[in-house]
């Protein structure tokens, strides 16, 4: 982390708070309820801060398998960008918000003025979390990118890492308000870090970027749903 001000984002006791919160009571709830699988760490291993993780977006769970699943090195000071109008409207969800995900908030209406400048957040070496379909799925399936992700990626020159979350819409459906009995299978795939290319446009690398993660989702469904339906004719 870059010499900066120290506040919410950077702080060094809330980075510890948010450790204990995350990793000692959120994750082992979440993997509890779940059977998660996670790919692709390797690819991680040159990854410095800051970045931009971008993710497809289908089921509260999302965010908490990504966060559980990454390295406590690129987790610690890992900021996630929420929705203003849900997350940041009332102020025990806007507290339980900013302890467990470091959240910052997103206006998707376009109509307030931001409170929190994610290029800011970035330029101070505070990597992010964005899902670029900007609200979850309905249905599960992956919808297009608005292009804010790869224009912050881009302008900051730094990487942005594709995450495919497999599995989190059938376990956890919009509207659902716990995720479904049995420990139904989910997916966290990491790819491998993407830059802008020197004069690639920013619909470009978008398209590049979910181009990336609706192949780590292809290449890897039926190794991590297919595995746990073998194991479950089996017990």
């Amino acid at each position: 982390m870059p010499a900066t001000t120290r506040d919410r984002f950077t702080s060094r006791s809330n980075a510890a708070a948010r450790f204990v919160a995350q990793r000692g009571l959120l994750k082992p709830i979440v993997w509890s309820v779940t059977s998660v699988t996670v790919l692709g760490r390797e690819r991680l291993e040159n990854v410095e801060q800051a970045y931009v993780l971008v993710a497809n977006h289908t089921s509260h769970l999302d965010t908490p398998l990504i966060m559980g699943a990454l390295p406590r090195r690129l987790a610690r000071y890992l900021a996630v960008g929420a929705a203003a109008d849900y997350f940041f409207d009332v102020w025990r969800r806007r507290g339980l918000t900013a302890l467990f995900f470091n959240a910052f908030p997103v206006d998707r209406t376009g109509v307030n003025a931001r409170r929190v400048s994610a290029k800011a957040l970035l330029n101070r070496g505070v990597p992010l979390l964005v899902f670029p379909e900007g609200t979850r799925s309905r249905d599960g399936s992956l919808g297009e990118f608005k292009p804010g992700a790869a224009a912050l990626a881009s302008s900051a020159q730094v990487p942005v890492l594709p995450v495919a979350v497999i599995g989190a819409h059938a376990a956890h459906p919009h509207g659902s308000n716990w995720p479904k009995p049995g420990r139904l299978p989910v997916g966290v795939v990491f790819g491998e870090p993407l830059t802008a290319f020197p004069g690639e446009l920013v619909s470009e690398f978008t398209e590049r970027i979910r181009s990336a993660i609706v192949a780590l989702a292809e290449e890897n469904s039926d190794r991590i749903l297919g595995a746990h339906a073998t194991s479950r004719r089996h017990t």
